[in-house]
This record gives C-alpha cells, sequence and structure tokens, in this order.
C-alpha cells in the first residue's frame, strides 16, 4: 500500500443529525455498498476484480470475449485463464492480461500431454456458472464447471491466487500451467520461461505490443506454490508438455498468433489448496521475485484479502448513508460503486518504470486524460488529494524525460493524443486548488507552455500538431499544411476548440504566478475558436428535416475558406457509418458532432450564449442536444453539456437533466454503464452528479444542484475540515429537485455554483429544496465566471459588439478572485 491511502477524504452521506456522523461510521460498512460488476457485460469493459486503490498487481479472471479488455465478463463467454496485470474501462484492443495461469484438477490417464494448453482449446474447460462469482473490494472468485474453485487478492505489485480443487479418490493430480501470452495476443518473439524442478518457482518474460500507444513493453513475472506438495514441473509448447525440460524461448511464429508456450507444476493431490504467489515487475524477473517476497513473504491468504480490504476501507469507510430518508440502496451503491471505480486507474509504477531512474512517483494507465480531465482527476483531487499530487508531480516528471506531457499514457508507452494537450488541464486545475505535496510548479508551468509553444515531431502521442498554422491563423486548418510534426491530420474543429481552452488554462496559471504578458497572450489565444464559428450555418437532421437552428462551428481551410461538415455528423444519431476516431479518413471532431462542440467554450460561456442568441435560445439549443439524443451521455464531452444550462440562468434544469440519466443510463447490474468506463470516467460522473456539485475542469468552480441524499459530508485531507451539502425538504421520490434558496454558513447564498475552499475550509451549504424551479441563482451576478460578460439576461436585446478588454471572469484570472465565493 502506497502513500496515496494517506490524508484521506471522507464522504459522508449523512442520516437526520440526531444519529452522528461518528455514531453512523461504527456501524456502517461502506464496501457493502461497492458492486465491482456494475459494467463487467455489455461494453462498460471494467476491472471488476481484486486490486488496491491505483494498485499495479490486478488479478481476475480472463473471458473469451470481445469486451474483456477488463478481463473478466458477465457475457456467457468462458474464462480463458487467470492473470495479475489489467486496465479498466479501456475502449479498443485489450491491454494486458498476461501471463495467465489456467488449473486442472487433473490431466486424463494422468498424461500430462492429455491436458489442453494452447488458450483457444483450453476455454473448453473454462466454463463457469455466473451465480458462484463474488466480487468485492480486494477480492474476486469464480468456480469452474469443472469443480475448481478460483480465488484471488492482491498486495501492491503482488497478486496471490487460491485454486481448490474437488477431491477425488482415483489418484488425481492437479496441474497449473502459466503461459506467456497476453488478452490482446501481441506477444513477439523470444519470450522466455523457466521453472524450478525443486520449488516449482516459474520465471519468466515476453514483449508485448502495447493498447492504443506507440511502442512495445518487457513485463516480467515470479510464481511460486504453497499448499499441496508439487509432483513434478516441466515446459509446453504448443499441445505437447515435457517434464524433462526446465526452459523454454518461443517465438511468435510465422502466422500472426503467437505460439503456445509456458510451463506447468503438478501436485501430488487435490486435498489441499495450491496457493499461486506471482510478482510482478516492469524491469526483471528478480525484481518480480523481490516484489513478491517482500509483499507477501508468508503465502496468508487471509491476511492478504484483509489488508487489501482496509486499503479500500481507508479510502471509503468515512461514507455513511442513512436510509432512514427513504433513499433507494441501489442508488448509494451506484454512488458508492462510481467512486471505486475512480481508483482503479491509473496504476501507481512507481519503482518498476524502466524507461528513466527517478526519486519522482511514476503513475501509468492514464487512458487517456482526454476522459479523466473532466471530472475522475477532479473527484480525485477533493476526496484523495495526496494521490493527485503524486500523479501530477508524475506527469511533469514525464514531461523531464519524454518531453512533453502526455494525453495517454500505458504500458510504459506514449499513448495516442485525442484532442488538445489536456495534462494542461489537469495540471491547471491543481495548481488553482492548492495542491503542493512535493509538486515543482514551476517546472509544470514550462511542460504547459511547452505544449502551446513547441510541436513535436510525432505529435500524434504528446503536445499539439499545426502549431504554426494555430499561431499564424487563428485556427487548425482542415488539410493542414504541417511539415514539422507528424498525426493524424484530422479532428482541425475539436483540436482548435480544445487548444483555445488549453491556452485558457495556461493563462490562468500564468496570471496566478505574475507573469503577466504570459497571461494577456493566452488569454488572447484562448478566444481562438471563434474563427472557426459560421453564423449561417444551418443543420438538418439526417430525414432532411430542419433542426431549425443556425450558427455552428464549421472547418476552415488555410486560405479562410470554409469546409463544410454537417454538424450532425459523429453524433448518438449519425447512422450513416462515419469515422470519427483517430483514422486517417477521420472527421474534424473526435468522438463527436458540432452539435456537441458546440457548447465546448468551457471559459467563455458568455461569448456562446450571445452567438446563439442569448440564454433563452442557448437552452433552447442545449435543450436539443439533449431531446433529440444527439449527444451521447456515454461519452465524455456529454458530461459538462447536462449542467450547462447554469451558464443561461436555469441551474434546475441541470439537476433535471441530471436525474433523467442517473439512473435510466447508470444503474447498478452487470450492464449499467452507457459506455466504457473509461478508467472510471463513468464512475466519477456518477459520483459527482450524485453528490450535488458538479466541476468546471481546470476552473475553480462548481457547478451546484441538489444531491440525491438528505447531505453529504466531505472531509478535507488537507485541512481537516469537514463541509457540509444539506438539504431541507428532501424527496426520496426525486420530484422536488429544483433548489428555492440556500445558504452558505447560515447567510444567504444566491450563487449558482461554488469554489473549492468550500472542501477545504469545511463550509455548510443547505439547500431548501420544492417541486418547481425558483429564481434561486437565475440572476447575471450569480452565473459562473465567464471570460466575456453576460448578456441578453432579463429582456434585455443581443446587439454585436467586440469582445470585452475586462472580461467579467475575474480580471487577473488567478486563484484570488476565482475563489471569491
Amino acid at each position: 500500500m502506497h502513500s496515496s491511502n494517506c490524508r484521506l477524504v471522507s464522504l459522508v452521506l449523512v442520516a437526520p443529525a440526531a444519529f452522528g456522523a461518528a455514531a453512523l461510521a461504527a456501524v456502517f460498512n461502506p464496501l457493502e455498498y461497492v458492486d465491482q460488476l456494475i459494467g463487467s457485460r455489455d461494453g462498460g469493459n471494467v476491472f471488476p476484480g481484486a486490486s488496491l486503490p491505483y494498485g499495479l498487481a490486478k488479478a481476475v479472471a480472463d473471458t473469451n470475449s470481445g469486451s474483456n479488455q477488463g478481463g473478466f465478463t458477465l457475457d456467457g463467454t468462458p474464462i480463458l485463464g487467470f492473470s495479475a496485470l489489467h486496465d479498466s474501462g479501456t475502449g479498443g484492443e485489450p491491454s494486458l492480461g498476461n501471463f495467465p495461469l489456467f488449473p486442472y484438477s487433473a490431466c486424463p490417464g494422468d498424461d500430462i500431454n492429455l491436458c489442453v494448453y494452447p488458450k483457444k482449446t483450453r476455454i473448453a474447460y473454462g466454463g463457469f456458472d455466473p451465480n458462484t462469482v463474488v466480487a468485492r473490494p480486494g477480492f474476486f472468485q469464480v468456480t469452474l464447471n469443472t469443480g475448481v474453485k478460483a480465488e484471488m487478492t492482491t498486495a501492491q505489485r503482488t497478486a496471490l491466487f487460491r485454486f481448490t480443487f474437488p477431491t477425488a479418490t482415483n489418484g488425481a493430480r492437479p496441474l497449473l500451467l502459466q503461459d506467456l501470452s497476453d488478452l490482446h495476443n501481441s506477444r513477439q518473439d523470444n519470450a522466455s520461461i523457466s521453472v524450478d524442478p525443486e520449488t516449482g518457482r516459474i520465471k519468466g518474460q515476453a514483449l508485448f505490443v502495447s493498447s492504443f500507444a506507440q511502442g512495445q513493453y518487457l513485463s516480467y513475472f515470479c510464481t511460486d506454490f504453497s499448499g499441496s506438495k508439487i509432483f513434478d514441473t516441466g515446459i509446453f509448447v504448443d499441445s505437447r508438455a515435457s517434464t524433462e525440460v526446465k526452459n523454454l524461448t518461443v517465438s511468435r511464429s510465422i502466422n500472426g498468433y503467437p505460439l503456445p508456450g509456458g510451463a506447468f507444476v503438478r501436485f501430488q493431490s487435490p486435498e489441499e489448496p495450491v496457493i499461486a504467489r506471482v510478482g510482478l515487475s516492469f524491469i526483471s524477473s528478480d525484481q518480480a521475485c523481490s516484489n513478491a517476497e517482500k509483499e507477501i513473504p508468508d503465502y496468508d491468504f487471509d491476511t492478504v484479502e484483509s489488508s487489501a480490504t482496509e486499503a479500500w476501507r481507508g479510502k471509503l469507510s468515512p461514507i455513511v448513508v442513512s436510509t432512514g430518508g427513504g433513499v433507494d440502496p441501489n442508488q448509494v451503491k451506484n454512488f458508492y460503486s462510481g467512486i471505486y471505480r475512480t481508483m482503479v486507474n491509473p496504476q501507481n509504477y512507481t519503482g518498476e518504470n524502466p524507461n528513466w531512474k527517478s526519486t519522482e512517483p511514476y503513475f501509468d494507465s492514464f487512458y487517456c486524460l482526454w476522459d479523466s480531465f473532466r471530472s475522475q482527476i477532479p473527484f480525485l483531487t477533493i476526496i484523495d488529494t495526496s494521490s493527485v499530487e503524486q500523479m501530477i508531480r508524475s506527469l511533469i516528471d514525464t514531461y523531464r524525460h519524454e518531453g512533453w506531457l502526455p494525453d495517454c499514457h500505458m504500458s510504459l508507452s506514449k499513448g495516442y493524443t485525442q484532442g488538445g494537450s489536456n495534462a494542461d488541464i489537469v495540471l491547471v486545475d491543481g495548481y488553482l486548488k492548492g495542491l503542493a505535496g512535493g509538486i515543482d510548479w514551476d517546472d509544470g508551468y514550462k511542460a504547459v507552455v511547452k505544449d502551446a509553444e513547441i510541436e513535436p515531431f510525432d505529435w500524434c502521442c504528446h503536445g499539439r500538431g499545426g502549431l504554426d498554422s494555430w499561431k499564424a491563423l487563428g485556427y487548425i486548418p482542415v488539410q493542414d499544411f504541417d511539415y514539422k510534426g507528424f498525426g493524424t491530420l484530422t479532428r482541425s474543429l475539436s483540436r482548435t476548440l480544445e487548444y483555445s481552452y488549453n491556452d485558457f488554462a495556461i493563462a490562468q496559471m500564468a496570471q496566478s504566478m505574475k507573469k503577466t504578458s504570459d497571461a494577456e497572450k493566452y488569454l488572447d489565444s484562448s478566444s481562438n475558436w471563434r474563427n472557426l464559428y459560421k453564423a449561417n450555418q444551418t443543420s438538418s437532421l439526417f430525414s432532411g428535416a430542419d433542426t431549425g437552428f443556425v450558427g455552428f462551428f464549421q472547418p476552415r481551410y488555410i486560405n479562410g475558406t470554409w469546409g463544410s461538415q454537417n454538424p450532425l455528423k459523429c453524433s448518438n444519431i449519425d447512422n450513416t457509418g462515419s469515422v470519427c476516431s483517430l483514422q486517417n479518413t477521420g472527421a474534424e471532431t473526435f468522438e463527436s458532432s458540432i452539435w456537441e462542440y458546440g457548447f465546448f467554450v468551457p471559459h467563455d460561456q458568455g461569448s456562446l450564449l450571445e452567438l446563439y442568441g442569448g440564454p433563452i435560445n442557448f437552452v433552447k439549443r442545449l435543450d436539443y442536444l439533449h431531446d433529440q439524443n444527439i449527444t451521447y451521455i456515454g461519452n465524455e464531452p456529454s458530461f459538462l453539456t447536462v449542467f450547462q444550462y447554469h451558464y443561461a440562468g436555469r441551474p434546475g434544469l441541470s439537476a433535471k437533466r441530471s436525474h433523467f440519466y442517473i439512473p435510466r443510463f447508470f444503474d447498478t447490474t452487470p450492464e449499467g454503464l452507457p459506455g466504457n468506463d473509461d478508467s472510471g470516467a463513468m464512475g466519477s460522473f456518477v459520483a459527482f452528479s450524485m453528490m450535488g456539485l458538479f466541476p468546471n475542469p481546470g476552473q475553480d468552480v462548481y457547478l451546484i444542484t441538489p444531491p440525491y441524499f438528505e447531505s453529504v459530508n466531505i472531509t478535507s485531507p488537507v485541512t481537516g475540515k469537514t463541509a457540509v451539502i444539506r438539504t431541507i425538504n428532501f424527496d426520496p421520490t426525486y420530484e422536488a429537485i429544483y433548489i428555492q434558496s440556500a445558504t452558505l454558513n447560515g447567510q444567504p447564498y444566491t450563487k449558482n455554483w461554488i469554489n473549492h475552499s468550500f472542501f477545504t475550509e469545511g463550509k455548510e451549504l443547505v439547500l431548501t429544496l420544492g417541486k418547481n424551479e425558483s429564481l434561486w441563482g437565475t440572476a447575471v451576478a450569480d452565473l459562473p465566471p465567464s471570460v466575456s460578460e453576460y448578456v441578453g439576461f432579463n429582456g434585455t436585446a443581443i446587439t454585436k459588439r467586440t469582445p470585452l478588454q475586462s472580461p467579467r471572469y475575474p480580471r487577473g484570472l488567478g486563484t484570488e478572485r476565482l475563489g471569491a465565493a
């Protein structure tokens, strides 16, 4: 367990005050409300197995599913093996799943060559009854139809498996094999494995291809056994095995599929369970052995499981909910399970980075920051500050050694950048909220400025592309001429919008650091989004019917002329086969439509409202986005749109939208996620929404809606002070979801947003609720910050104007004005 377990934040969903949080905590077990199997079917791709928070070792059964990116699925597919390296909630091709174990209660006729070794054929023995699956924090269990029960738990870099075999009277000898494969079958040449004939220790290594990344990685393991005595050992290649040979080096083969190969240990009797301890490393097999020996020296399964459970309880135990308010227990389960998933990825690989030596923390499996900057990392900033500080230190150290901040980074490799340089948002969000923890903010500032100023040769995988055009034209052109760096020349529109917001983030950091000229420069370029707004652009449905809305972003060529993209292309209602990801034929927006990206101006909603004809028309357009199913809540660009009604002075509609999506698209079944969990991004959307404060990431702003519970307490890990959100007239049927009035520390409070000092200073926000919208939070003075002033409210007309030189967004841009909530 690493140091991120320090400085715990507690979220306490408080019951009636008479009981008291301390009394409730004494009898309440939050882990009972964590369901790891949410999202284990129909594309949630979660990792539902055993892990520590941010743990490197992640043990689970791997199924033969097309949706096995997290290893295990509940979709009826059989088990391939049991492995201990995984990511969670990712899309695309699966990653990791290296060196799986597979158990047999005996080989037919006691002939090792009659056991089945290759993955493709041994799935015949991998069937299981889903009713035998048990998943809880730090533990996973399943029983195969062969009668073998597999249980697993983990330390930080070591997994412990316990296999219990059905007893037999015919002298059966159980066999455990371990092969040199991974989930994606990406193993390259010259993988090796050895087995010690006396101890049964299996050591090995192999080179694999990273998923959604440029690069390959070497992974190592060291497996020891305890329990039943060893009968014999050996290796296998393809479908044949030998007890005479103890070492194997195997090629990939010539047919594009890795040649099966591995080692096995056979045991004298099934009477006693076999415990397999799998040490893991990205440095060497010897280090994998050392990790295992240090972390789990005595094979005590129950003690390791208990430690893992306590690590998770340490993250969640101050969370207490009362059923006295009539809240559906599934709402509580949804909330806690979402919080749990925010702490599965990224993973703490400190001490296991072979690419450079450093005294800084090293986190991997940022998969990807385009997904997690919006709500996952901001959520962790509140509840697990020290871990986010370590993540930021890791990102800055990656900049020091790889040259730029990453957008994606997994399996020790540079992942593909999806849009902007959104590590900039992560750093600035942490900076504005006062994170310290050994972070070198001077280097952090250099890193974000380099993203903005210097184009990398391979901007496919970090930094930004097209910077010459960005600086000369004020936008990224479609079909750009870019000879300095290389990446997929698509997404020109979404990159322009994201780069604009990245620059705004830098401007805030610069102003707070008293770098005035930089602040002015990047504030100016943060308005580049305007250069792609085409005022007369219309939009029609695919049926040909006019949507009735005019004025949309459009791609633009180097010479300033307009390109064209249907504003509904790549939307949730686009069934034309559009290519919307990183393919060379991809759209000018990434994984989303112009309709949805049309709202991605997080820093200047005042100007956007004006362009869209004022708050009334802005609300109509936002309603249309949601009501016509244009947006897809299973993808992260949709998140903020749920709450952007706040900027139009209609915070009640944000609450209404939140309750539309939860639990309709987020529930507690295995298919209870609308899309890939994306390393906990979906979980954080649920947690923030149900808590009643949603961030505008990269700003010190949280948008207020009523929590899904009577009250919420959040104890700051930095100050130890407890912030409270409490409701009056709480309604568990969620008809009374509109704020009528509010007080902050006992004083009337009319702003519809709050800042991070709410958490660190332990303030109390009391919300009086009703069944209808009210005037609370609707006045211009109560709206969240915007670079440009809000106009068109209270019946005033919209007129053409130039951008203000003294924007409403607090002059100075830094924490000193943003913090004045």
